[in-house]
């Protein structure tokens, strides 16, 4: 077992910060927005404080800073940036660029609402904006995994059988601006697991010159799709074998692309993204006092998304309540039409009922009692119903 540092009472923004700094990217480049300000900020305050070598680029939008990083990135450096919101918004067209070019580039996002009207506060709207984008996805509960996923995350992107861009999430002000207790590695501890990047075609390697961005015709478009396609899809096996390693060097045992939380003997379980788990653990407990027999499945990993480990995990369940923090306008919830297309399978008779709730748009609080609401409801109704809006004003 690795020797850890005592705990220490951290914002997630602090967390990811210490992360970057123990990583030690070549290159940042850096545009401000409100909720991600703080992370770069302290990282910022730590390459000027002599504690980490790595050059900061400011740029003058989000756009900017992705276009810099796949610059620095096909150039062969070691990059990461952050954004959150309409800095995502802004980007979305680079970041699509950047996956096709199989740039590496490690992003933490602080999830928040997009515009309009206008609001700071979290909901996972901006995430949901770059599903398609072909950036895998990782979302965290807390501190301590917003620093753990992040210290991951560039092993899981440098893989050579990635080489994509990886977005973590971490909720909008209620885990970047709140303060709870992250244990840290040791710096040489956080370095091994991530090791030095070994760029696979480097623009700069004038001895191999290989041409990088450029115009593609159908002749191979559509090829190079399919690659790109196949490299996301190669995740689902990449990703546990980075947690097993990260495991081995730390002992942190993070496992699977979701946590289960009290729901193998559960015949009602509700479905979540990030920090909303927290909450929902504890209705859980609550409701288990009671009787209840229901439980909790909390992705980690949302693109590529598990599909098969999913449905095996739900099988057998009497039926599930699968919150989204974020609207499809017109549609099903983002994360609910993944978990239908993962149950779609199943034989008729192992198939649960599910049920969409939306919650939390804007920063609205979700409370415990609008989860217990939804697990109630579903235990209570015999067919599939319409969209729920939990927490919202008539």
């Amino acid at each position: 077992m690795p020797r850890l540092e005592a705990a220490q009472l951290l914002t997630g923004a602090q967390a990811v910060a210490h992360a970057m700094r123990q990583i030690e990217p070549d290159v940042v480049p850096v545009y401000p927005i409100t909720p991600q300000t703080p992370i770069i900020e302290e990282f910022a305050q730590m390459v000027a404080d002599g504690r980490c070598d790595t050059e900061i680029i400011n740029v003058e939008s989000e756009h900017s800073a992705m276009s810099a990083a796949v610059g620095a990135s096909v150039a062969g450096a070691r990059v990461m940036t952050a954004t959150a919101s309409q800095g995502l918004a802004l980007m979305i067209e680079v970041l699509y660029i950047a996956a096709s070019m199989r740039c590496p580039i490690v992003m933490p996002l602080g999830n928040r609402a997009l515009s309009g009207p206008i609001n700071i506060h979290c909901d996972h709207s901006d995430a949901m904006l770059a599903r398609d984008s072909g950036a895998v996805q990782i979302f965290t509960e807390n501190g301590q995994e917003a620093y753990d996923y992040t210290l991951m995350a560039v092993r899981l992107a440098e893989d050579q059988r990635v080489l994509l861009p990886v977005i973590v999430n971490l909720d909008g002000f209620t885990l970047t601006h709140s303060a709870e207790a992250v244990e840290l590695l040791p710096d040489e501890v956080a370095r091994a697991f991530v090791g030095h990047y070994r760029p696979l075609y480097p623009l700069l390697d004038t001895a191999r010159p290989t041409t990088q961005g450029p115009f593609d015709m159908p002749d191979f478009y559509y090829e190079h799709k399919r690659q790109q396609d196949e490299a996301m899809r190669g995740v689902l096996e990449v990703f546990p074998e980075v947690q097993r390693a990260y495991a081995e060097a730390t002992g942190r045992n993070y496992r699977g692309y979701y946590e289960a939380y009290r729901l193998d003997d559960a015949d009602f379980a509700v479905v979540v993204l990030g920090s909303t788990a927290g909450t929902a653990k504890v209705v859980v407990d609550a409701l288990r006092d009671e009787g209840q027999r229901v439980g909790l499945l909390k992705l980690w990993l949302f693109r590529p998304f598990p599909h098969a480990a999913v449905a095996e995990a739900l099988r057998g369940k009497q039926a599930v309540a699968v919150m989204d923090r974020a609207l499809s306008f017109g549609s099903w919830g983002p994360l609910f039409t993944e978990i239908a297309a993962a149950l779609y399978g199943l034989p008729e008779a192992e198939r649960p009922r599910l049920y969409n709730f939306t919650y939390g748009l804007g920063g609205r609080d979700v409370t415990p009692d609008q989860i217990a609401e939804a697990l109630t409801l579903i235990q209570d109704a015999r067919t599939p119903a319409v969209m729920h809006y939990l927490g919202v004003r008539a």
